[in-house]
């Protein structure tokens, strides 16, 4: 059985590490999930959001029995320090749900030179805004914000299970397109929809450019950072090294 578990929201993040990665399904708590397997590692994309981040941690779980649970894919930074394709190991994650922590497996890792410090992951139950990222940074201290990792991680302690986070920037801290929320279905962006959306705001395109070219570097770092770290059992290689 994989000895670690990645836990995603999207296909797209992880695809540069598992598309060659033997692929099944199953079915837990009544929802069919889609496993992708190495050696030692399982990945599974359970959608965005907490709640699917919840299931998707608890599916692996009860398949898999596995001794690490990550929560890797895309984060926005809520400080300027972080640029996109940055990858980060978070040593906190807050749930802003209640404002809980919970410290990683990484948590005296720095992770990012520019900030000289460990860093805190804010989970956060919506696309963050520029403004919402810069009072998230207030309120909790948090360098990055997610949707997913905080769930993840609960799940990780209520099974007594190491947990860490793996996060890479797609977007910086001024950059945000609105509306996005509305266009996820049950955990997925409706493709249609998200079609429809972009085509009656041509002002929009440029920024959807420059989000795909961002989401396509930080899904090539990420992957590479879990390659070289989480698949060869070192995790983090220089815990006080930085990561640019």
């Amino acid at each position: 059985m994989p000895k670690i578990a990645i836990i995603a929201a999207l296909e797209r993040e992880l695809r540069p590490l598992t598309r060659t990665w033997p692929k099944s399904k199953f079915i837990h708590d009544g929802r069919e999930f889609t496993a992708c397997l190495a050696l030692d590692a399982v990945a599974i994309c359970g959608g965005v959001g907490e709640e699917c981040g919840r299931r998707a941690a608890e599916a692996a779980v009860a398949r898999y029995s596995p001794e690490i649970l990550i929560s890797a894919g895309f984060a926005g930074a809520s400080v300027a320090q972080l640029q996109v394709g940055d990858t980060v190991f978070p040593a906190v994650v807050v749930d802003t749900r209640d404002g809980s922590r919970r410290e990683t497996a990484m948590r005296h890792a720095v992770s990012n030179r520019a900030l000289q410090a460990p860093t805190v992951l804010a989970s956060y139950p919506a696309i963050a805004s520029s403004a919402r990222k810069r009072q998230l940074r207030k309120s909790y201290g948090a360098h990055l914000v997610d949707m997913e990792g905080a769930s993840v991680a609960r799940a990780a302690e209520a099974h007594g299970l190491e947990f860490v986070a793996v996060k890479a920037i797609s977007d910086e801290l001024d950059f945000e397109i609105g509306g996005l929320d509305r266009l996820v279905r049950d955990g997925q962006m409706a493709t249609g929809s998200v079609v429809l959306y972009f085509l009656a705001r041509p002002w929009l395109w440029p920024k959807m450019v420059r989000l795909a070219r961002n989401t396509r570097l930080a899904s090539e770092n990420l992957c590479a950072r879990l390659r070289e770290c989480a698949l060869t059992h070192t995790m983090v290689p220089d815990t006080q090294a930085g990561d640019r």
